[in-house]
């Protein structure tokens, strides 16, 4: 149902049994999927591309124009997979240039007034709390877990299963299945009560316990830490995951 006090624009592609409220807007080069919902006064630009089952609350922007000086108007895309919930007056920026995107992925619940950059990439079922801001070029890895008000700067990479604590912010990476805390940033435990929710064995629990006393309280550099954790701790893909994670970092991991 498309409410007749809606504006649809009519080169907009909408699916089946997609709902728009009154007062939501829906501009051109925008498309959508089926069984969607629009709540009033929520602005779907030009560039948006939608999957299906999502909710877009009151006051919320997806594909807003990008705040970046880089950008010179071109057509430009954000894309919104399955299932997610954008609640009121958050805003999701789509990409600087066309040869990128920015992308959220599917089941991810986007809390009030938070906002994605352009550029930025969000895996799946991932938590962006209330007021929480995602800097361009980010990339937040499937299950983790930003609280309220926390501030990620530009071009880092927060690791799957991963939680922010609220009001923190960080300018360098966040290794996975961690629990991040206090200012200046540091690693504060593993996150073990998010890993065990998600059937994480105890077993394996323990061996990323491990993994972390070596690269954070072992008083020995990062290249020999990676060294002990291959030869000590017995191999999974989520040790291979931490190992590759803290390899591939550009900006460096928080103390």
């Amino acid at each position: 149902m498309i409410s007749p006090l809606a504006y649809v624009d009519p080169s907009a592609k909408i699916g089946n049994n997609v709902t728009v409220h009154p007062f939501a807007y829906i501009d051109k080069n925008v498309e959508i999927g089926d069984d969607n919902e629009i709540m009033p006064y929520a602005s779907l630009m030009s560039g948006t591309r939608m999957g299906n089952g999502n909710k877009v609350c009151q006051g919320a922007v997806i594909a807003a124009v990008p705040q970046d000086f880089a950008y010179t108007g071109e057509d430009t895309i954000a894309r919104i997979g399955d299932n997610n919930v954008i609640r009121e007056n958050a805003v999701i920026i789509r990409a600087t240039h066309a040869d990128h995107e920015t992308s959220v992925g599917n089941g991810n619940f986007i809390m009030t007034g938070a906002r994605l950059s352009h550029d930025v990439t969000v895996g799946n079922r991932c938590i962006i709390g209330n007021g929480s801001q995602i800097s361009g070029n980010c990339i937040v890895f499937d299950c983790s877990i930003l609280t309220s008000n926390v501030l990620m700067q530009g071009n880092t990479r927060l690791g799957s299963y991963s939680v922010v604590q609220g009001g923190c912010r960080f300018v360098k990476d966040i290794p996975p299945y961690i629990v991040a805390a206090h200012e200046p940033i540091e690693f504060y435990s593993i996150s073990t009560l998010v890993l065990e929710r998600a059937g994480f064995s105890e077993t394996l629990v323990k061996h990323i316990a491990q993994a972390y006393r070596i690269l954070y309280k072992a008083n020995t550099s990062q290249y020999d830490a990676l060294i002990r954790i291959r030869e000590q701790i017995p191999n999974s893909p989520e040790i291979e995951n931490i190992i590759k994670f803290v390899e591939s970092s550009k900006l460096g991991i928080i103390h």
